[in-house]
């Protein structure tokens, strides 16, 4: 019975081994799916290298050179002048900007100088008896004295006894309060500096001005400053009263300025170095944004091509017999939107716009729709 089961298993096995032998034979004879290599458009540019000249290009908002903003040193009720304080209007130089009421500051000031005209009438007689010399110009003070006017400087005293004499009378006490309240009333009246705008009103006629109170801003609009950071590595390039180019964010405007200061400091957080441009004309405003071009030395032998194209800040994708490689280049300078490079030849096919995915020995077309070089 042993014998007959061994048989039987042996001829399962034999039968099975014969089975899988076939499926294995016919599974091997059967053709493998082809599998297409995808193949990549890219669009190029020939490398052609030649002199190119290095811009550096920076940017801020313009400010007024000669700006001032105006506060009040007294208090009073602000009244309408000629001209509405208003902003965008126009103020000649001397012109009245703002006028505070000082109906109360000028009553006072005018009861000082009578006050101080009294001191002097009421010495003139012993003047007169203890300095026969100087009598007459005293006299001549008082005869010339105006309480509508600005007080007159005292007359000089020649000798120490007169000198005593006078300030013993309280006579310098009683010029010099005057002289004091006519500047305190020479405030309430707020005059232009220069020929300006104002570009800020806070306040309006009627108002109860307070002592430090801003009221608004005003600018001469003739002429500009902007401050601008430059690499410290280009500071040769930032000399006192150099030309400088300088256009609007459009690049439809461009105006002609100059250095006219550098700080003598390095940001050590930038290393950046600050310097002021002054520039002039009639379509510039107070803020505005601009862009300004420094023009540094030309690199020979150089090719510029998009900042994205750089890949580990060293390299750039070709393409040589259809297929990409990578190879490096020594970067000269780098902007928001470009680099400048050395070390292509010439007729190097370089990539020349980013492909998803790209990597060395990739397999790619070049686009029809390519730009001939």
């Amino acid at each position: 019975m042993r014998k007959v089961i061994s048989i039987a298993i042996a001829i399962i096995l034999l039968i099975s081994a014969v089975l899988i032998a076939q499926f294995l034979i016919n599974n091997k004879q059967k053709p493998k799916p082809k599998t297409e290599k995808i193949v990549k458009t890219v669009f190029t540019e020939i490398v052609n290298n030649k002199s190119i000249p290095i811009v550096i290009t920076t940017n801020g908002n313009l400010v007024a050179k000669n700006k001032i903003e105006l506060y009040s040193e007294v208090q009073g009720i602000l009244e309408t002048s000629s001209k509405e304080f208003k902003q965008g209007t126009f103020y000649s130089k001397g012109e009245t900007i703002i006028k505070i009421n000082s109906d109360e500051f000028y009553t006072n000031l005018q009861a000082q100088k009578s006050n101080l005209f009294n001191v002097i009438t009421a010495v003139i007689p012993d003047i007169r008896l203890d300095f026969p010399s100087e009598y007459q110009k005293w006299q001549n003070y008082l005869q010339n004295f105006n309480t509508n006017k600005s007080l007159q400087k005292l007359p000089e005293t020649t000798s120490e006894k007169e000198k005593f004499f006078i300030s013993g009378r309280g006579i310098n006490t009683a010029y010099y309060n005057v002289k004091n309240l006519e500047v305190k009333l020479n405030k309430h009246n707020l005059r232009a500096p220069f020929n300006g705008i104002l570009t800020e009103s806070l306040v309006n006629p009627g108002t109860l001005i307070r002592v430090g109170q801003k009221l608004g801003e005003f600018i001469d609009p003739s002429v500009y400053e902007i401050a601008v950071s430059v690499k410290s590595e280009f500071r040769d390039l930032l000399q006192v009263g150099k030309q400088v180019e300088l256009y609007n964010l459009g690049k439809t405007k461009t105006w002609i300025g100059k250095v006219i200061r550098i700080n003598g400091k390095v940001d050590t957080s930038t290393q950046t170095i600050k310097a002021f441009i002054e520039v002039n004309g009639k379509d510039l405003k107070e803020g505005q944004y601009v862009e300004i071009a420094l023009q540094a030395k030309a690199e020979e032998n150089a090719f510029e091509v998009s900042r994205n194209l750089l890949i580990e800040n060293s390299k750039l994708y070709i393409v040589k017999d259809s297929i990409l490689d990578l190879v490096n280049v020594n970067l000269i300078f780098e902007n928001e939107k470009s680099i400048i490079v050395k070390g292509l030849a010439n007729g190097t096919v370089l990539l020349s716009k980013p492909v998803p995915g790209s990597h060395i020995g990739m397999l790619v077309k070049i686009s029809t729709e390519n730009k001939k070089q």
